[in-house]
Order: structure tokens, then sequence, then C-alpha cells
């Protein structure tokens, strides 16, 4: 029997831990502390559970967020009573806007001890506010099998309250009366004798699997059971469909009739993490030739990295509609968006002035449409709306053809400067109208999207990292996985989020600024239960590259000391105290040696030192350059030549 029976608060944890056992719960990140020490002797003791120990509570939940948003299965996240639940606060709310189910259970007094001064005691009811999909405060643990019974079927709704019909963060605050060690009670110990054996016959897994160790580089997304209820969660499964009936059928049917109609349309693939992104990327292309339009895909949606099933993908639109030419030629009559808006400001402005009608396919009760405009949110999944168009695609339009020959010239324009670009400054400036400083770090994401290990988790930090894939990374066929926190577009737990991603995981890299990774340097403290490999590859431009890019930056003072704050840190020195490899990159072949393969164990810095005021200013001149210098003669069909 897995129960606990040494005392009270050992057999009400341990009810709760084997309750969670048997509906899929894997891995829990246990924080120090007093108050929740059943809680944590609990997870500990079950040997099909990993718990991992760590010190810092905002980086406990990051990497925790990070385990989750990877395995797309909950998480549990425990902490002591006090101020420790409000470190969680980040990362719940980047669960909640990004859609990941994470555990939170915090520790508390029991409700004599509260209001009376009582140590490390705050209020802890509904602590993290509407972020939660749902909170409960459980009972005070109790002996009593219906108390127990209670207990388990609370915790069976708060599981499915975190997967249904949305994943987020669910928050349960449990209090405790002492002991809190595990000290003998007589009364738990014959609590054995009837104790039923069937207790737990009511606690039904999705995971068919659950009750085996994960092993190293497995996710849970092996288990068929897991991927239909993923795909049922993020509305890909017809079964989702089926609920509506003839009516939704009759309203797809007439959607879809006006799409064919529709001879300047477009996909806009916005940022998404799919669980099965092979599937996604050939459900969006078929879509696309479909209906004969082409796709504008966000360099944080997987399509960059399956470029071969899509032969209609775009990804050098944000240039192109830096052309007022070019934006006004290619102004779209109707839109379907896929997932979330992208990160490009340039892409939102011009649907903003077009005004083009969009349909928004996106799992989730969310109003996704910031620019408030002709739109339509259709909980559709892609397989279902395919059901509604022959199979046989669109021969490509002079709208399509005009969208496919601008990116291919400007793509040829990008990548004949980005090969060409030095690591140091040009020895001849005539060859180079801005002669940079140092290292252009936008050349970083072009790289990588060219030179990392087929399939490699790539988690990218907020602020430019994400703006250079955006702008810079080249569609091919490696699989690389993009994993990032756009739910809330903070820096919070940066490097905690991405170890969470890469634990137990194929060796994996974080693309990251400065500021991003100082922000959450105490994740370095995870390296001893981290297993795999992390590479950090650091872009030092010291400060917030970022706010370069801002009008803000035209005014100093103030703008150096509280915008872009450079902090001026050896980066060395500082991977010293952590004990985390570090390497300083002293030339581009050198980046591309270190990137495959890639290490198997540990976790290390690689270290790129660029000027953020010269990257900015190159920024602002060659991507205006590159739209201005398409030769729209050359894009036009005969029957479009004046």
């Amino acid at each position: 029997m897995p129960i606990d029976f040494r005392n009270t608060n050992s057999v009400w944890a341990s009810v709760l831990t084997e309750t969670l056992r048997r509906l899929g719960l894997r891995i829990a990140v246990i924080c120090p502390g007093s108050r929740s020490t059943p809680l944590a002797i609990a997870f500990a003791r079950q040997d099909s559970l990993e718990a991992i120990p760590v010190l810092d509570e905002r980086s406990a939940s990051f990497f925790a967020l990070g385990l989750a948003r990877r395995h797309r299965c909950p998480v549990a996240l425990v902490c002591t009573s006090g101020t420790a639940g409000a470190n969680f606060y980040p990362a719940v709310i980047e669960a909640k806007e990004s859609q990941v189910p994470l555990w939170v259970l915090t520790a508390d007094r029991p409700p004599e001890l509260r209001h009376c001064n009582a140590g490390q005691t705050i209020d802890q009811q509904k602590l993290f506010g509407v972020f939660p999909n749902w909170y409960a405060e459980l009972a005070l643990p109790e002996l009593e099998l219906s108390q127990l019974a209670y207990l388990r079927q609370t915790l069976i709704h708060a599981w499915n309250q975190a997967l249904y019909p949305f994943a987020g963060p669910v928050h349960l605050n449990i209090p405790f009366r002492d002991p809190l060690a595990p000290i003998a009670q007589l009364a738990a110990q014959n609590l054995a004798l009837q104790f039923p054996e069937d207790f737990f016959s009511a606690v039904a897994s999705l995971y068919p699997d659950s009750h085996s160790p994960l092993p190293q580089g497995e996710g849970l997304g092996t288990s068929a059971a897991l991927s239909r209820a993923v795909r049922a969660n993020h509305g890909l499964a017809n079964g989702l469909d089926g609920h509506f009936g003839s009516v939704q059928d009759i309203q797809t049917s007439a959607y879809v009739q006006d799409w064919q109609s529709c001879h300047r349309g477009i996909i806009v693939a916005g940022i998404a993490q799919p669980p099965f992104p092979a599937s996604y990327c050939a459900a969006i292309a078929q879509l696309s030739q479909r209906l004969g339009w082409p796709v504008l895909a966000e360099g944080l949606s997987p399509l960059r990295n399956y470029a071969s099933v899509n032969p209609y993908l775009i990804s050098t639109y944000d240039i192109a509609l830096r052309n007022p030419v070019l934006a006004e030629k290619l102004a779209p009559e109707m839109v379907i968006r896929i997932g979330e808006m992208p990160t490009s400001k340039e892409l939102r402005t011009w649907l903003e002035v077009t005004q083009a009608r969009q349909w928004v396919i996106a799992g989730g009760d969310r109003n996704l449409d910031p620019l408030h405009g002709k739109t339509v949110h259709w909980q559709r999944s892609l397989e279902y709306l395919l059901q509604f168009l022959p199979p046989t695609s669109q021969p490509p339009s002079p709208y399509l053809g005009l969208w496919c020959r601008l990116e291919a010239q400007i793509r040829e324009a990008v990548d004949h400067t980005m090969a060409g670009l030095p690591f140091t400054a040009s020895s001849n400036p005539e060859s180079q109208p801005l002669t940079l400083l140092t290292p252009f770090e936008g050349k970083v994401a072009w790289l990588l999207s060219q030179h990392l290990p087929a399939g490699t988790p790539l988690f990218i930090a907020n602020s430019m990292p994400v703006r250079d894939v955006e702008f810079f990374w080249v569609p091919g066929n490696l699989g690389i996985q993009p994993y990032f926190n756009r739910g809330a577009n903070g820096i919070d737990g940066t490097l905690s989020t991405a170890l969470g991603i890469a634990h137990r995981h194929q060796s994996s890299v974080m693309l990251t600024g400065d500021l991003a990774l100082l922000h959450d340097t105490n994740g370095f403290l995870l390296r001893r239960q981290f297993v795999g490999h992390l590479t950090i590859i650091l872009i030092n431009n010291n400060g917030g590259g970022i706010f370069e890019m801002l009008p803000i930056a035209q005014f100093d003072p103030p703008f150096e000391e509280f915008f872009a704050t450079p902090q001026g840190i050896n980066f060395s020195q500082l991977c010293t105290t952590y004990g985390v490899a570090y390497e300083l990159i002293h030339s581009w072949e050198h980046l591309i040696q270190q990137l495959n393969p890639l290490p198997t164990q540990g976790i290390r810095v690689l270290e790129i030192k660029t000027n953020r005021k010269s990257d900015a200013q190159w920024r602002k001149q060659y991507l205006r350059q590159f739209a201005t210098g398409v030769d729209i003669s050359k894009l036009m069909t005969p029957s479009q030549t004046p």
C-alpha cells in the first residue's frame, strides 16, 4: 500500500501524491520550507515520481513551467507558507496566458494561526487572483475515510480543471497542523487495518504508461492516450467539432465558399507551440494549397523548420511590408490566422490598415484580435476545415505568384548580406555603408536556423532574440523545435524555463540577451538536479537592445540609465561562481563548430559580445534597404507590366 500511515498529515499527503500519480503526474518541483514538510516527504517517497528540489521559488516555478510546457502534462509545484507562493505569481500568469497545465500546491497554516501574528503567515486565499483555471483550499487533514474520499475526488476534479476545456494552472492551498514531521500516531497506524484496497479504483488516468518512470529523452507525448487528450485540449480532434452538429457544418461550408472565391487571401501562421509540429505544418500546407493562398510564417511557428511541405511559405513579409508600394500591392481581401498574432509590428500595422476580413483559428476561449478588426474567432480544427475543401490544389493566382517572387528576391538579398557580415569590423567601409563595431547579433539567429542539429529544442528569450528570429530565421527542414514564453512576453524565468524544457530531453539550446539571463541567474542553481544538456547562446550587448529600437532611445538622459540599464557583468566570472562551463566566441566559424554536435551533459554558456547601438542602426538601415531595394519590375508577370 503506497499510503504512509505514520500520522494524520502523512496519510493525507500520501493520499494526495498517490492520487496524482495515478492521474498521470510524473514530476514534482519542491521548494524547501517547514509548513510543506508533509508534501515534500510524500512526493519524495513516490518511486515513480521525479521529485526535484529547487531553492528559489521563482526559478522553481519557471522550471516547472518549462517541464509542463514540453510534456504537455501537469507538473506539481510545491512551497511552504508565507511569501513563498507569491514568488510563483509570474509563472502562474505565463501558464494561464500560454495554456500550460501547472499544479500549484501552497502549504499554509491552519485557520487558528491566521490573522494573529503567527510567523510566516499571510492571506493565501486566491493568492493568484483570476489566473488559475480553478482554486480551492483543502480541508484540514483528517483520518476519516469520508474525508480522504473528499480529498481524492477534489484532486480528480482539479486535475481535469488543469486540462479542460483549455489547459492552465490550478491552485490548491493546503493547511497543515503540527506535527509536520512524520512522528508516529497510533490512530493513523490503526487506519491501515481498515483502509479499503480499492480506494483508488475511481482514479482513472489518461496516461496508460503513467505508472512507469519517465525514461530519459522520452516525453509524455509518446502515449497514444495523451496524444488524443492533447489534441482534444488544443481543438485538434474531430471530437471537439462533433458537439456542434449540422449548424456549424453549414456555417463552415459558407466560410469555405467565401475563401474559395477569393483570389487575394493569405494565411498567417502565428505564434504556436503545437504538440505535433510535423502534422500541424502539413495541415497548414494542405489548407494553403487547396486555397492557393500564401502562408506568412512567424519565426516562432514550426513552419519555417518544415519548409519542404509548404511551397507557398513566406518568411520575409516583415521586410516586404516596410515598402509602402509593396504593402499596398499586397493588401489582402481575406485572412485566415492560425494561432496567436505574430510578433511583427509591421504585419500588425498592415493588417490594421487593410481591414481585411479575418478568421482566427485557435484553441482556447480568449479574444485573439488586439486590432479589433472584422474578425471571426473560429474554434475549429484544421482537420475539420479540410473536410470541406476539395483535396485538389488550386492553380497559383497572380497574387500568390507575386508573394512567392517577392519571397525569393528578398530572401536572396538577406541571405547574401548575412553571409558576408564579418565577425569583426569591416576593413573596407565602402563595402558596408554602416560599419559594424562588433559581430551583428542578428546573424546568430540566421546561423542557428542552418547549423543546429535536426530536431533541437530551442528556447528563444523575449525582447530582441524573438525579433531577430522573426527577421532572419531561414526556412529549412531541420525540424527545430522553438519554445518561448510569449503568454505575457516577460523576461521572467528565462533560464529556468529553458532548463525545464531541456531536462531529460534532447540536448537543447537557449538564445538570450544579457539582461534576460541576469534576471534569472538563480536558475543556475538547478545545475545539480538538471539531467541533460543546455547550451546558452548569450548575446551580450550590455543592456536592453530592444529599447534601442524605440523612440525613447533618442532621449538620453534618461535612456541609458533607466531603459538600457547596462550591468557590466563579467559572465566568465559569473559562470565560475555557479560551476557552469563558459566559452567566449571569437568567430562565426567558432560558433558553428560549437553548435553541432552539441554536448550531452551539463550547462554551458557561449558568449558573443556585440554593440547594441550599432546593431540597432544596422537593423533600421538594412531592413529598410532590403524593402526599398526590391525590383518591382521583376515581380510582375507580363500581364501585370504597364
